[in-house]
């Protein structure tokens, strides 16, 4: 058989390669404690458990509309105007299965050969993956430690050419829980004006799990920018529905029916009655979205602590998300050799910093979506092991 050629340039998430090693090792014997994968630990709240049981038992066992349920989108648009304090019409709102295929449908509208798409590095490996695989160049945002893995502006701005025609912004972020802070989303906002060609992919998937006080800061709130903003969003972080597969992007007037287009001729429609139990997830009681953010709180302080303990690790305190990204240099130790002598030698599953990019080499990504008895376990064999190294 002979490939597409751009199958070549297609990557992948290393987090479900090392979730699938693991779970490998585990059905070996292996006593192995995962702290690579991003998923939350919680049960899915019983309420929204309880309206997708409903769902299917009234019936919900069909196509919907191939941009969600009505309903849904208007719930969207609710939930986005009490937390973003921004009114959208819901005509522009397309639910989706997770939260990948906003991005995939980005990235695939905007790349092409000579085009060139930003894109946060260390990042979401599958940002670079798409890019790449629609044969645009990958021109990486440098996000630093020194700076709280934020990036600078005026740096990133100056990147922008003719071919630049989409920029990609996480934040909270995945891999480093670093936050932009409202200065230096207006910086950069201000300087985008400058540049009515490029378009914007925010992905705010993380957007309820910030720590310290910090507010979430959206780019829809630019009014200068929003008619060129993509939002991504989702429930699997917020409401623990990983397994669910429900995300939703709200579009531009000038985009909504290319990305309607592009889910009709990928997946048709997300599932019915995953949709419903969505409503009830926006609708219904929040207080389980507290319970599991001051939880993650609590972990994100006690990994800290446990990884500034660990011979050859340092860690800046994450501001959001659920991910530590200690700089692991001291060790002498690249990243990928030290996520497989962790998982071999000790049974904690981590993954790479250059799974996240190249820039992330010289860091490793901790998820602490996990017990504290795991975390504290999981630390103590890596500080032993350590300490036999370093």
């Amino acid at each position: 058989m002979q490939l597409a050629k751009s199958m070549s340039r297609l990557g992948t998430e290393s987090a479900f390669k090392i979730l699938a090693k693991a779970k490998a090792l585990e059905a070996a014997g292996r006593d192995i404690i995962n702290l690579g994968i991003g998923a939350p630990d919680f049960r899915t709240p019983d309420n929204i458990v309880e309206a997708g049981k409903k769902a299917m038992q009234d019936g919900f066992h069909f196509y919907t509309p191939a941009k969600g349920l009505p309903q849904l989108r208007q719930a969207v648009v609710d939930d986005i105007q009490k937390y973003r304090g921004v009114d959208v019409n819901p005509e522009h709102v397309m639910i989706v299965p997770g939260g990948k295929p906003t991005m995939f449908f980005a990235i695939m509208m905007f790349g092409e050969p000579g085009a060139e798409i930003m894109y946060p590095n260390p990042g979401f490996p599958i940002y670079e993956s798409m890019i790449k695989y629609t044969g645009a160049k990958a021109v990486p945002i440098e996000l630093l430690e020194e700076t709280g893995f934020a990036f600078d502006p005026d740096r990133v701005l100056s990147q922008i050419n003719e071919n630049t025609r989409l920029i990609i912004i996480n934040t909270p972020a995945n891999p480093t829980g670093g936050v932009l802070e409202r200065d230096v989303i207006e910086r950069f906002v201000k300087g985008l004006e400058k540049h009515p060609h490029v378009c914007v992919l925010s992905d705010e998937i993380y957007a309820r799990l910030l720590y310290d006080g910090l507010e979430h800061v959206s780019f829809m709130e630019y009014e200068s920018i929003r008619d060129r903003t993509i939002l991504l969003d989702g429930w699997s972080k917020t409401y623990s529905m990983t397994g669910w597969r429900l995300g939703y992007g709200v579009w531009p007037a000038s985009l909504i029916d290319h990305a309607e287009r592009l889910q009709i001729n990928s997946n048709s429609c997300p599932s019915a009655p995953v949709q419903i139990a969505g409503i009830e997830a926006l609708q219904g009681p929040q207080d389980a979205v507290e319970v599991m953010r001051s939880t993650f709180d609590a972990r994100r302080k006690l990994i800290v602590e446990l990884l500034n303990d660990v011979p050859g690790f340092s860690c800046i305190e994450p501001k959001g998300a659920f991910y530590a990204f200690p700089n692991i240099t001291g060790t002498g130790m690249k990243s990928k050799a030290l996520e497989e002598l962790l998982l071999d030698e000790v049974g904690v599953a981590t993954v790479s910093g250059t799974s996240f990019g190249h820039l992330g080499e010289g860091y490793i990504r901790f998820s602490y979506a996990s017990s504290t008895e795991n975390i504290k376990d999981a630390l103590a064999r890596v500080k032993d092991c350590m300490a036999k190294r370093v």
